[in-house]
């Protein structure tokens, strides 16, 4: 990454480690408590840990980071010899980080561009992606963050989840809350529609809904180029084979990415979470 320009996200975009290090983007870790012990995504608490800590009803909870851990974040950007940020973050309607950010990037040394993604998870990530490989190209700080915004107004994100349990005690489950009552007859696909989680879809079995995600994916990826991202919440039985499949479905297949979510949006989606992102270039 060149020193004129940094590129700084969130743990909810759960990069592969290696493009985190290759493209040197700072990310800024939201909060998981477990119980009354707070502890950092992706460095003090594990999916796993997530996974067995809800499946034992113990009480889960998120907090977006404070806004003096991107100033933080910001001054070291600056002092490293950056002009400018570029700062993309999950969608505002789930969370309180991109106001953290926003809070921050006021009193920032040098420039701040605030980019909320209204997406989450690797949705996310190719954007931040996106502006770290414009940054590596010589773009402007405007540059870098239209051409982020660009990429997330054609990337979509689609869902199935075991139970909507988990998102309705975090208050995530916007007008999919309507499915609540008959969510012991169906198997709701959700998707984000407009920076929230919505219905999409109502099938009568796990598979039938594991089928239909597949569907969908290669349906919108028609003959498009795209990258392709495989989330899941201790479900690697059930996105290994679904990635496999979308490989040799998928024509314009460019990268695809196979990971388990981390703790933030696996103590939302809980254990089960199957998802699909789909990003055209």
């Amino acid at each position: 990454m060149p020193a004129d320009l940094a590129i700084v996200t969130d743990s909810t975009a759960y990069l592969p480690q290696d493009a985190v290090d290759r493209h040197g983007i700072t990310v800024v870790p939201l909060s998981v408590a477990v119980g009354d012990e707070v502890l950092d995504e992706g460095v003090e608490i594990s999916p796993k840990d997530v996974a067995e800590a809800l499946r034992g009803k113990r009480r889960v909870t998120t907090s977006r980071p404070n806004p003096e851990t991107f100033a933080a974040a910001y001054r070291a950007a600056a002092e490293s010899g950056a002009a400018g940020v570029v700062s993309l973050h999950l969608s505002a309607e789930l969370s309180g980080t991109c106001e953290a950010a926003r809070l921050a990037a006021a009193e920032a040394p040098i420039p701040v561009r605030v980019v909320d993604s209204r997406l989450v998870g690797m949705a996310l990530g190719y954007c931040v992606l996106t502006a770290a490989q414009g940054a590596e190209s010589g773009l402007s700080l405007d540059e870098v963050a239209a051409s982020a915004t660009r990429r997330a107004g054609l990337t979509s994100g689609f869902f199935y989840v075991d139970t909507l349990e988990h998102l309705r005690r975090g208050g995530r489950i916007g007008a999919a809350r309507a499915l609540l009552g008959s969510a012991l007859a169906v198997k709701p696909l959700l998707h984000l529609s407009g920076g929230r989680i919505e219905p999409l879809e109502k099938v009568r079995t796990a598979s039938r809904a594991i089928a239909r995600l597949e569907e969908i994916a290669v349906e919108r990826a028609a003959d498009r180029e795209v990258d392709i991202a495989v989330h899941h919440l201790a479900s690697a039985d059930r996105a290994e084979p679904l990635a496999e499949r979308l490989r040799e479905r998928v024509p314009g297949l460019r990268e695809l990415y196979v990971g388990e979510v981390g703790a933030v949006i696996g103590a939302h989606a809980g254990p089960g979470l199957l998802a699909v992102v789909l990003s055209p270039r």
